[in-house]
């Protein structure tokens, strides 16, 4: 599995659960993922 793979995973994972602040949190690090996956790491 690519590193950036395993960040969208977490960050979908942070992005789902219920606690206040991972709703932000999630979303900036899938998107930390995609442009990762984007740029080609």
């Amino acid at each position: 599995m690519r590193i950036s793979t395993i960040v969208v995973l977490l960050g979908i994972g942070l992005f789902v659960l219920p606690l206040p602040g991972t709703f932000i949190t999630g979303a900036l690090v899938v998107l930390a993922g995609a442009l990762a996956r984007w740029l080609g790491a």
